[in-house]
């Protein structure tokens, strides 16, 4: 039984919290949950790529040659970067006596981001199966693909930064960035985007790798979405590449005067006619996000001019065309997206290369030239 005394006082409540106080709170969990979340998205990029880094931590404008370019001595666990800005082992300078020196000349499918290791991509793999093929010639290999590059400044990387490495071989390989800028401009002029150039990624994204994944696959989701509408570029594939058959004219007679062997390879991608609807859908979805105008249908098409173009600029120029761009099978173990390569595709790439170069007699007498 309660005493009067105890009765009487009265009972403790629990202290009342402030809205601010619990806004505050939830301020803290949400924070918290972030960074987390962050954390955890970084462990994952690492455990996968060997590093955390965004690819776009690897480049650096470089006013000496009025060029975006690899950082000298860069690594992030699988790309590394030697002390000259190339992607790949250091090369000697000046080359070396008895030294055939091949030169890749390209862009993002050339530097090859998704690779696992230096050793993974197929410019590596290709002067790999060249030393394998003439034990008796001493090779080495310029990296020289930059993400991002068109034909004008694959010229100027050359002119600049290339060509005094003195290359005795070059190899050109390079369609993307050139053609999703002309149908990119032929939407502009159609009114279907306002802007030809593709939106940069927010402030955030430069410091939260989070964010940028997040808004990087809403951004990819919102090109699918504008795809699946009825605003469509209507395009005669046969007027496209005017330009790029001009500038790639001019790298390859600029490449010719520097190197006894120039090749340019026909382009390869993921999405292909033999495909089903939904095969074709998936494997143009990095595409998509560039030219959300168009359908997977009209990306085949349009790299097919393309292709066509390579093909007349090498038999204009006299310069050794490979083909074999459907080597490369058109699926997921291949490409990473629609047209980057995996460590399997990145195989296949040089296979084609490496088999196309190695069957060349001009190749062969350079290298026996080379060891003696």
């Amino acid at each position: 039984m309660m005493s009067e005394s105890n009765a009487s006082q009265p009972v403790a409540s629990a202290p009342r919290v402030g809205p601010l106080t619990l806004v505050a709170v939830v301020m803290i969990a949400i924070v918290f949950l972030l960074l987390a979340t962050e954390a955890v998205v970084r462990v994952r990029e690492a455990i996968k790529y060997g590093s955390a880094d965004r690819i776009e931590d690897a480049w650096t404008f470089d006013p000496r040659f009025g060029l975006r370019i690899p950082v000298a001595n860069y690594s992030n666990g699988r790309i590394s970067v030697n002390s000259l800005g190339f992607r790949g082992p250091e090369i000697a300078v000046p080359k070396p006596p008895h030294t055939l020196r091949i030169a890749y000349l390209g862009a993002s499918t050339t530097w090859c981001g998704e690779g696992s290791g230096n050793d993974r991509v197929w410019p590596h793999l290709v002067t790999a199966s060249l030393s394998e093929a003439f034990p008796g010639t001493r090779f080495d290999y310029i990296n020289a693909g930059v993400p991002g590059y068109t034909m004008p400044s694959i010229l100027a990387n050359l002119q600049k930064r290339v060509a005094p490495l003195q290359p005795d071989v070059i190899v050109i390989y390079e369609a993307a960035n050139m053609l999703s800028g002309e149908m990119r401009e032929r939407a502009e002029e159609a009114g279907l985007i306002k802007d030809r150039d593709v939106e940069v990624s927010s402030f955030l994204s430069q410091y939260s790798l989070l964010w940028y994944l997040v808004e990087k696959n809403l951004r990819l989701k919102a090109a699918q979405r504008n795809a699946e509408s009825h605003h469509l570029l209507d395009v005669d594939v046969n007027s496209l590449g005017s330009d790029y058959r001009k500038t790639l004219t001019d790298v390859v007679v600029a490449a010719q005067q520097d190197a006894k062997l120039v090749a340019v390879a026909t382009f390869a991608i993921q999405p292909r006619a033999g495909q089903t609807a939904e095969q074709q859908k998936h494997a143009s979805e990095s595409a998509l996000f560039y030219m959300p105008f168009v359908t997977p249908k009209t990306i085949i098409d349009v790299y097919a001019r393309y292709n066509q173009i390579i093909r007349e600029v090498a038999r204009e120029t006299g310069a050794f065309l490979i083909e074999g761009e459907t080597d490369i099978p058109g699926d997921p173990v291949n490409f990473t997206d629609s047209v980057h390569f995996t460590d399997a595709g990145s195989a296949a790439m040089a296979r084609r290369i490496g088999t196309a170069l190695i069957a060349r007699p001009a190749l062969r007498e350079l290298a026996v030239a080379a060891s003696r």
